[in-house]
């Protein structure tokens, strides 16, 4: 397995940065709980960011996380639209491109973060979409 150094978080600044951030941190937690072996966070390149690659087992998963204190913009698995997933793809090609060797399994995850009370709604879907099928 090679080492992966974290990007700087560079989320926006204000309170959205801020919920954004927690929303991350909270999504890795729930990850390492669950078993999941986090190999960055906030991955960058030029395409765009990996909120969170991590291994589950042998299978390589690149998770988006999407955090909203209310439902008024919808609830945090509707912003992850087929245009992000595309790019979610793009991203993992280029993520994949850097490591050596063959490529391993690989799947997608979208964690949901949804509240600004002290106990958030925290919603891991595995699998929430395949890289085939997004052209």
């Amino acid at each position: 397995m090679t080492q992966t150094r974290e990007s700087p978080v560079r989320s926006g600044g204000g309170e959205r940065g801020t919920t954004a951030r927690r929303g991350e941190a909270l999504a890795a937690l729930c990850l390492r709980l669950k078993g999941y072996r986090v190999e960055a966070r906030n991955w960058r390149c030029a395409f765009g960011e990996i909120d969170i690659v991590a291994w589950d087992g042998d299978t390589l998963v690149f998770v988006e996380v999407k955090t909203r204190a209310g439902r008024s913009a919808g609830s945090p698995e509707e912003a992850v639209t087929a245009a992000k997933q595309r790019r979610l793809v793009s991203l993992a090609q280029a993520y994949l491109g850097r490591r050596p060797g063959e490529p391993p399994p690989c799947r997608f995850d979208v964690v949901a973060v949804e509240g600004r009370a002290a106990w958030p709604r925290i919603r891991h879907v595995r699998a929430a979409f395949r890289a085939d099928g997004l052209a």
